[in-house]
């Protein structure tokens, strides 16, 4: 941590003082930033996670551009599944879509177990060069998806509604679900372990489908299998966040699972969750990711409601309740975080007059 210049992310993700609370956003290196686009204007979207100078480019713009507190890898949570044999195709105007999705044991069987420094080569690479080119200005994210969400884009072939594909198999065959999910557990803890190795200063998981669970079910098919990867990685001191949208019910649950950091959705208030699991846990979030739609000055008022909400103190990331949303002026991205460092100086005044 001390070689870095700026570690008020880390700081905070371990509950350590700090001058003021740290912000990044969910989805921050993307189509919002008309420097991204000029990339993607000459390679698609999988060639620039495959291409590590690429993938670096753009993972390091928003550091740049908005002045982010820390930067997360550019890749995607589907190179995982990629990795095991299921091809995928980033369709414009649908997101992801595999096109031969999981129905039998016969496609399990035909899943491989891979090996991160060669099957995904470059995505350390990129994390390796995006390292060197940071040069300790501010930590480097690395995740994955959780072994639940990946399980769900691999059953369901693409995004769903109603998620039917997926439900009938846990329903009509677990066995064979856990079957998945383990192997997928040990695939994502290889991979984040490998990313810790090739330089990432924390790592995050996104369980981005753990709400469409009932309870129970959130725990047998998501849970189990999110504490399984954070038992496993490989760290020293590197922060683990789990980011589970929409799992208001087992927020406690999460925080035992071994978590750091719990990253919340913006349905949630920040000061309740932190009476609750603020013990434990560092908080991320949460801020309406369509709040930055607004004027200034009503970016300001938002964000000053959940540092008021969250208090005094560490143990805070600033961050949006989901990604940012493609269409969002740049410009207010850029305002948002000068308005969190600004504002989050008071809920710290303890700490910066030591």
């Amino acid at each position: 941590m001390s070689l870095l210049k700026n570690d008020l992310f880390l700081r905070a993700c371990k509950k350590l003082p700090v001058e003021r609370t740290p912000v990044w956003i969910m989805r921050q290196a993307g189509r919002y930033l008309p420097e991204y686009r000029k990339i993607r204007e000459k390679a698609d979207f999988i060639t620039m996670c495959k291409t590590p100078e690429l993938a670096a480019a753009v993972t390091i713009q928003p550091v740049d551009i908005i002045g982010v507190d820390a930067a997360i890898i550019f890749s995607d949570i589907l190179v995982i599944p990629e990795a095991m044999g299921m091809k995928f195709d980033m369709l414009e105007s649908r997101g992801p879509v595999f096109h031969h999705p999981l129905r039998n044991s016969d496609d399990v069987k035909s899943l491989k177990k891979i090996e991160p420094e060669t099957d995904l080569k470059y995505v350390l690479d990129a994390v390796a060069l995006t390292k060197r080119e940071l040069d300790g200005r501010v930590p480097l994210i690395g995740f994955a998806g959780s072994p639940w969400t990946l399980f769900t884009y691999m059953v369901e072939g693409k995004g769903s509604k109603n998620f039917s594909e997926v439900k009938k198999l846990i329903f009509n065959n677990p066995f064979m679900a856990h079957q998945v999910l383990d192997l997928l557990s040990d695939a994502v803890a290889d991979y984040l372990s490998a990313k810790i190795e090739a330089g990432a200063n924390a790592i995050q998981i996104f369980d981005t489908w753990g709400g469409i669970l009932s309870q129970n079910n959130f725990e047998e098919f998501s849970l189990r299998y999110i504490s399984k990867v954070i038992s496993k990685v490989k760290r020293k001191e590197e922060p683990v966040i789990v980011f589970s949208k929409g799992v208001h019910f087992k927020l406690e649950e999460i925080a035992s699972a071994g978590a750091d950091v719990i990253g919340l959705d913006w349905t949630m208030d920040l000061g309740d969750i932190r009476k609750k699991i603020g013990g434990r846990v560092a908080l991320q979030g949460n801020l309406d990711p369509t709040v930055l739609y607004a004027n200034e000055d009503k970016i300001r008022n938002e964000v000053k409601k959940i540092l008021q909400s969250y208090g005094e103190g560490s143990g805070h990331v600033f961050n949006l309740g989901h990604g940012i949303l493609p269409d969002v002026d740049p410009e207010n991205a850029k305002s948002l975080v000068n308005i969190v460092k600004e504002e989050s100086k008071k809920y710290h005044l303890a700490n910066a007059a030591g």
